[in-house]
């Protein structure tokens, strides 16, 4: 897990001008064996299925800023660190117990999770940066640059959601329909202008004196951009195909019980040959 991103406080504050400072992770104490850093890593993707997290600074520092200037790895299970879990607005339904439907990918769900470091141990030989706070903005840069062009991985999201919409237009008896199908195209055309980017980041990419490959930095940015904008767009035009029923749909407990199930099988019918469930998932 990379763990760039700190609290932060007070925007217009930096990490030693924070009224409390651990707003950016720091370290507090050191010994022969090695440091201690206490603080916090905010929207931590995946952090709780990583074996490994490595700490990084999250902004450009400055002399005063020498203590947050730290780069460590640390075990996932490391003494001093918790985890607590992020909240998704469809978390109570899956809790419903109704079955499969509503818990989405079941087995392999991505989360987020906030992670508090309360005097957690780095040795030495797993510290990489240790108050060179003059290298902070080039790190930041770096992981960022690699970090925004993976965002490509977003239109495999998209070429599953394009489907999905293709499928339920199909269901609802439109495939077929001008408006429809442009809005698929336009779905299409959103979803491949970011792999676009990302990958051609990547085709653009260039050997370093150290003999690693750095990607292109103006594209890596390009590919975020377009992650920040497209995506909701494509969202929006998939609901557009679904209809309302796609915010309004009873949960999968609704449609097991047996008054509810039978009526809500009949009343939410596609097109001949269509199973409601089908039409549901």
């Amino acid at each position: 897990g990379g763990a760039m991103t700190d609290p932060k406080g007070d925007r217009s504050k930096g990490p030693s001008e924070q009224d409390d400072p651990d707003l950016f992770t720091r370290i507090v104490d050191s010994d022969e064996k090695g440091v201690y850093v206490s603080g916090a890593k905010a929207h931590q993707t995946g952090c709780i299925n990583s074996h490994w997290i490595i700490l990084m600074p999250t902004i450009r520092l400055t002399q005063n800023d020498k203590e947050y200037a730290i780069v460590g790895a640390i075990p996932a299970d490391v003494k001093g660190l918790t985890y607590i879990y992020g909240r998704q607005s469809c978390d109570t339904r899956v809790m419903e117990g109704g079955g499969d439907i509503d818990l989405g990918n079941a087995k392999f769900g991505g989360q987020e999770a906030m992670m508090i470091l309360d005097r957690v141990f780095i040795p030495w030989d797993k510290l990489f940066m240790n108050g060179e706070f003059e290298f902070a903005s080039m790190l930041v840069e770096r992981f960022t640059c690699h970090h925004r062009r993976s965002y490509v991985c977003k239109t495999g999201l998209g070429d599953v959601l394009i489907g999905a919409a293709a499928t339920i237009a199909d269901y609802n008896g439109v495939p077929n329909v001008s408006h429809i199908k442009d809005k698929i195209i336009e779905m299409t055309h959103l979803n491949e202008t970011i792999f676009a980017a990302g990958i051609a980041s990547s085709h653009q990419g260039h050997k370093m004196k150290s003999g690693v490959y750095l990607n292109d930095d103006m594209l890596a940015q390009v590919c975020k951009h377009n992650v920040t904008r497209f995506p909701y767009e494509i969202s929006r035009l998939a609901q557009d195909i679904a209809g309302g029923l796609m915010v309004t749909l009873p949960s999968e407990k609704d449609f097991r019980h047996p008054e509810a199930g039978p009526m809500l099988k009949k009343y939410l019918v596609g097109r001949k040959g269509v199973d409601v469930e089908n039409r549901m998932r």
